[in-house]
């Protein structure tokens, strides 16, 4: 994992070709935003003792959704002492591997680059994972050193996505709700669940103007964000917001 400071001490991107990871820096311990893709914990691992820390220092890991490339090491992260592992409550049974997802609603255009990426995933679901804290919307999570994180409930793309807020940082966790192309170009996640609900949700995400925003894909966002968040928010195509559900099997 490419290891990217994002400020200066405290907030660090664990960049990977598939699902991002972040690491915020506290005076009482770590705090660990995804997890990536299986096999990812020695490169964390790294990445953390890069910095003069220990693995053992890392004290929650915050999961954004239930998808292999943002659990996937999670369960081998939380064995590494006295680790709190947080998910929205809708995502729980998902990531304790005890119920799976509703299928996605692809638009055309996004079949394509669905099939091109599944070919490169896991064929195995990853490792279940205990979840310690079950989060709802406006849940408070203390990062340390008087900094706290606000879950902000971000279905659509998932039924349990979250996004995590830190009010007084402006910053801003999206995971996969919202995306930066490799050109640069911000945008809604793709292979959503609920088309219109991530669309309701990046609307959501966009109304808090973080100064600073990470994607579960795609380099942060730390110039201009609000403004190039809003700007994206008012490019969702009315396609995407009069999707409806799949039709039901005969």
């Amino acid at each position: 994992m490419d290891l990217v400071e994002v400020l200066p001490r405290r907030l660090y991107l664990l960049a990977s070709p598939v699902g991002h990871a972040y690491l915020w820096c506290g005076p009482d311990g770590l705090t660990l935003v995804d997890t990536g893709m299986p096999g990812s914990a020695p490169r964390i691992a790294e990445a953390v003792e890069a910095l003069g820390f220990r693995r053992q220092d890392v004290r929650q890991v915050l999961l954004t959704h239930g998808h292999v490339d943002h659990v996937g090491s999670a369960a081998e992260v939380a064995g590494w002492g006295d680790v709190v592992v947080a998910a929205h409550r809708d995502e729980a049974r998902v990531v304790r591997g005890e119920a799976e997802h509703p299928p996605l609603v692809l638009a055309g255009w996004e079949r394509h680059l669905y099939d091109q990426i599944h070919a490169t995933m896991p064929t195995d679901p990853p490792a279940p994972v205990r979840v310690d804290r079950e989060l709802q919307d406006g849940d408070v999570i203390d990062l340390g050193g008087g900094v706290e994180a606000v879950a902000v409930a971000v279905p659509g793309h998932t039924p349990g996505s979250l996004a995590f807020h830190l009010p007084e940082e402006r910053v801003l966790f999206t995971g996969d709700t919202i995306a930066r192309a490799p050109d640069g170009t911000v945008m809604l996640g793709v292979f959503n669940t609920d088309p219109p609900r991530a669309a309701a949700s990046m609307r959501r995400q966009t109304a808090l103007r973080p100064d600073i925003a990470c994607f579960g894909h795609g380099d942060p966002l730390t110039e201009d964000t609000a403004t190039r968040l809003a700007e994206a928010a008012a490019r969702l195509s009315e396609t995407v917001d009069q999707l409806t559900e799949p039709p039901q099997p005969a």
